[in-house]
This record gives structure tokens, sequence and C-alpha cells, in this order.
């Protein structure tokens, strides 16, 4: 999820701003980030739809191929999910430190249990057993099989991102007590305001702490992983969602949106471009399950983390020089990107059940099936957001 969808504008906070102390400044609101969220909600549709019909068949309906078509799908998620949650994470933390400083600590936990929460129980208990009612054995009761299901599926991002702000509360709490600065010390700077160097070394160190967390934790937490405890479908992965997330409540503060360069968003997606190839042969032999090299890991987690911050970067600059834009329904789909978070799966699935007789390549009906869900996920994401009391939540 995404990615994020709006769970950044209402999970994280319901304006896209982070104040400022003496003088205070007028709330900024960024158009590009909107933007940014809508795309990577429509990869996350995207993600899953080819998880639908490639030859990586891990989803709730699926009708898996291997022919060309086929494998060219499960090469889209494999390498796209090297960046895309990630990314989510990084946005969710651009908004946490501004929403704690505005609302108080205490505040701030009750509104995450109820934007984040609220939708988790909600999906878990109520829409994840839809998903696979199809499979339900016919001799067990609808009671029994309802909920013997305990899964958050697709939810386990708000899962994560909940325990993440909690502890950013707490960890800034006991930061408060043991003499550290208070909020207003702290000194959160407007998003569109103050310019923070962004350096290449930084750029560097960021890359060179990513690749060495996520080597040494995937020598527990291996790729492929499932944590039972939580659901967690990519806890390997986790390094870089902690990492990521920490960069964007500190991008928050030191201005470092603004302060990245046009050269280097230019750099970071052609990184990305010429990484993605070898990427994805580095991760192809995971798939077998078979052991792998120390060698072969090191390179792995080196060119994964190359990929996702120069898609990041990349994917930054670009929105933010030239996708810039504020239509009305621009900012309709944002409101409405985590709504379509919560829902999709249920969209997505009952699409790909009605175009099971239709005969066609993965690739064609990977593109009919998004070309039905993505305007029906918004569509039904806006009515449900019309009725009273919803929108306080999604």
């Amino acid at each position: 999820m995404n990615a994020n969808l709006s769970t950044t504008e209402h999970t994280v906070t319901t304006e896209h701003t982070v104040t400022t102390t003496a003088p205070p400044r007028a709330r900024t609101r960024l158009g590009y980030i909107d933007n940014l969220r809508i795309l990577l909600a429509v990869l996350v549709l995207a993600h899953h739809a080819a998880l639908t019909y490639g030859a990586l068949p891990i989803w709730y309906w699926t009708e898996p191929s291997t022919s060309a078509s086929g494998l060219a799908l499960m090469a889209f998620v494999l390498v796209t999910g090297c960046f895309r949650m990630g990314f989510f994470f990084m946005i969710a933390g651009l908004f946490v430190a501004g929403s704690v400083d505005r609302k108080g600590g205490g505040a701030f936990v009750r509104d995450r249990l109820v934007r984040l929460g609220v939708p988790l129980i909600a999906f878990t208990a109520l829409l994840r057993p839809l998903l696979t009612l199809h499979a339900r054995p016919e001799d067990q009761p609808l009671g029994e099989y309802w909920f013997s299901i305990v899964d958050p599926g697709p939810l386990w991002f708000v899962e994560v991102l909940l325990v993440m702000s909690l502890a950013y509360v707490a960890l800034r709490w006991l930061r408060t007590r043991s003499g550290g600065p208070t909020a207003a010390e702290l000194r959160p700077t407007d998003l569109a305001g103050p310019v923070g160097a962004v350096t290449w070394r930084r750029i560097g160190a960021l890359v060179g702490l990513l690749t060495v967390t996520t080597f040494l934790w995937r020598l527990a937490v291996p790729l492929g992983t499932f944590w039972e405890i939580g659901a967690l479908p990519t806890p390997a992965s986790m390094p870089q969602y902690v990492t990521l997330f920490t960069v964007g409540v500190l991008a928050s503060r030191r201005g470092w949106l603004a302060g990245l360069t046009a050269r280097q968003g230019r750099v970071g997606l052609v990184a990305a471009l010429v990484t993605a190839g070898p990427l994805l042969v580095t991760i192809l032999p995971f798939l077998s399950g078979e052991p792998v090299g120390l060698p072969l890991q090191m390179a792995q987690s080196l060119l994964e983390n190359v990929f996702a911050v120069g898609m990041v970067i990349g994917l930054l600059v670009l929105f933010r020089d030239k996708v810039q834009g504020r239509h009305a329904w621009v900012r309709s789909a944002g409101r409405s990107s985590y709504a379509v978070y919560v829902i999709h799966p249920v969209v997505l699935v009952g699409v790909a059940m009605l175009l099971a007789p239709v005969v066609a390549p993965a690739g064609v009906r990977w593109l009919l099936l998004l070309a039905l869900a993505v305007p029906l996920c918004w569509l039904l994401a806006g009515l449900l957001r019309k009725v009273p009391g919803v929108s306080r939540v999604l």
C-alpha cells in the first residue's frame, strides 16, 4: 500500500502542513504530495492486479500465467516492490512531527488509534473474509469460516505505521523527560519553506546505511519470510521501512524536500533505471527457496537500495518541479486515496472474478482489470466518504 494513499493525509494529518515557531508560518499544502500519493495508490492496485495474472500468484484471486506477459508482470511486482512501500512510510513520516506539535502527544495517539486502528479492525473483521469466501469449504459453517481469519492483508502497512507512529511519540516523550529539547525548541520547518542542504555525501550515507542494515537483517529474516505475528508479508524489508520513515520525520524538520536539486532528481531516476535489470537478476535466485551465497545477498541489498533511494529522490524532485497541479479532481482523489487503499482488495477481486470468462493474454487482462478497478475504487471511496462520520476516519 499508498503508497501513500491518503493515509498520509488522513492518518498522519488532515493537511499537508508542518507548523513553525516564532514567527508562525501560514500552513502550506503541497500539491505534489497529493499527486505522488495518487500515483503510489495506483501502483498498489497495479501491483496486486499483477499478482492476479502474473507468474507469481500470491493474491486472493489468481489466474497465473507463465507466458511472456505473465513473466513481465512478475518482474514488475518484484522490482517495484523494492521501493513502493518504503516510499509510503517516508511520506507518512513527513507529517508526523508537525501533527504531534499541533495536537500534543496524547491527542495525536488518540487520533492515530482512530484513523489507523478503526480501518485496520474493520478490514480484518468485515472485508478480509470476503476475499477468500469463494474458496470456503462447502461443509464449513459460514460463521466458523468468518471468525477463523485474523489477517489484515494489505492493511499490514496501516498496522506497521501505527506502531511506528506510537514509537515516535514514545521516543519523543523519553527524550523530553531526559532533558532533550522541547517541541518549541525543535523548530519544525514548513516543508515548502527553508531549504536544508542535501549533499551527495548524505545520499551516499543513506544508501550505505540501508545496504548494511538490510544485509545484516536478512541473515536472520531472508527474502520471502512471512511473519505470522502481525501477518507481515515483507518483514525482510523492515530496515528500509523504518529508515525511510525516520528520513521523512527528519526531512520535515530540516527542509530536505526543498533542498533536493534537479540534478539529484535526474541522477536518482537514471540510477534506478540502470539498476532495475541487475536488481531483478539478483532477486530471482531467492524465489527458488535454495540457499543464496553471501556475495549475492550483499549485491542484492546494494542494488535494491540504490534503486529505492534513486526512485524516491527522482520522483520527489520530478513531482515537486513538474507535477504541482492542484485541480479540483486531484484534491478529491487525494482525499479519497486512503479509502481506496482500504477497499481496493475487495474491488480488485470482485472485478477479476467478473472478468474470469475473458480469454486474453495476461498483460491484456491486467490492463483491463486496472482500467475498470482504478476508477471504480475512487468512485466507491468517494461515496463511502460521504457517509456521515466516515470521513473522520478515512
